[in-house]
């Protein structure tokens, strides 16, 4: 398994190693001694969840306020989705920059999200499964999104006619935004 630094301070992608052969493949897709000696600290995983969508979906840009904030462990299933994570910690030197990943059932990777950034993703193909393991339990009053669509963030969700959820409709725009990170 490897564990690739992204330009973003905290973010991770991780690469398994996979065997294949005539049978199909194995691979470890979760170690969490070598996880946590990753990311330089401990980590507990509490919840898991796992959506499906069809092409064209996007979900995000979500996050929850301290202390409910979340950590995720993001892979896709089946499928494929481009994943985004903005980073909104108010001191970082990176504030208010992105990275974006092409997850997929074929390539396997799993990226991870520390608290301290608003995540999503938009779904490449029908019947997309999109998993992922969260740090803290989802606590409703804590959610906010920002503007998935916001000119100022200038994200490339590389879907037209987005399939959007009426609560990532109302996302807080950028320029109105006061991250609590």
């Amino acid at each position: 398994m490897d564990f690739i630094n992204c330009d973003i301070k905290g973010l991770k992608i991780i690469e398994p190693t996979v065997f294949g052969d005539v049978r199909g493949y194995f691979f470890e897709s979760f170690n969490q001694s070598e996880f946590e000696k990753s990311i330089g600290k401990k980590v507990s995983f509490c919840q898991d969840n796992q959506s499906l969508s069809n092409t064209g979906v996007v979900r995000g840009l979500h996050f929850q306020n301290p202390p409910h904030a979340q950590g995720k462990l993001v892979r896709v299933m089946q499928g494929s989705v481009l994943d985004v994570a903005l980073d909104i910690r108010k001191e970082s030197p990176t504030f208010g920059q992105f990275h974006v990943i092409l997850l997929s059932a074929e390539n396997k990777k799993q990226f991870w999200i520390p608290e301290g950034f608003a995540h999503g993703f938009s779904t490449l193909e029908d019947n997309t499964i999109f998993q992922y393991k969260c740090t803290n339990y989802y606590h409703p009053s804590s959610e906010s999104s920002l503007l998935w669509c916001d000119n100022q963030l200038n994200i490339d969700w590389l879907v037209k006619d987005a399939i959007i959820s009426a609560k990532d409709q109302s996302g807080v725009k950028w320029e109105d935004f006061i991250t609590p990170f």
